[in-house]
């Protein structure tokens, strides 16, 4: 896999924690909204960040996890992270 796209988040997200506060996560707007503001809280985005490991490698730590505030955050973490991104 060559990149973690915004639609692969929002699907996780969807399957992990459930739909976003009044917006599409996967829409290009969402991406600098903070995820408290969409509905999101810390644990919800570890649980999520727990699955994409399981699926896809990527080792992120819980307090990386945590300042990713927002969804284009938290992609630019996981995309630096995927295992072919080295």
């Amino acid at each position: 896999m060559s990149e973690f796209t915004q639609r692969e988040l929002a699907e996780k997200l969807l399957e992990c924690a459930g739909e976003a506060e009044d917006v599409d996560i996967a829409d290009e707007s969402a991406l600098d909204v903070p995820f408290l503001e969409l509905g999101y809280d810390s644990l919800a985005l570890l649980q999520v960040t727990g699955v994409i490991k399981r699926e896809y490698g990527v080792e992120l730590s819980d307090d990386a996890v945590v300042e990713a505030e927002t969804p284009r955050l938290l992609l630019k973490m996981i995309n630096a992270n995927l295992p072919d991104a080295a």
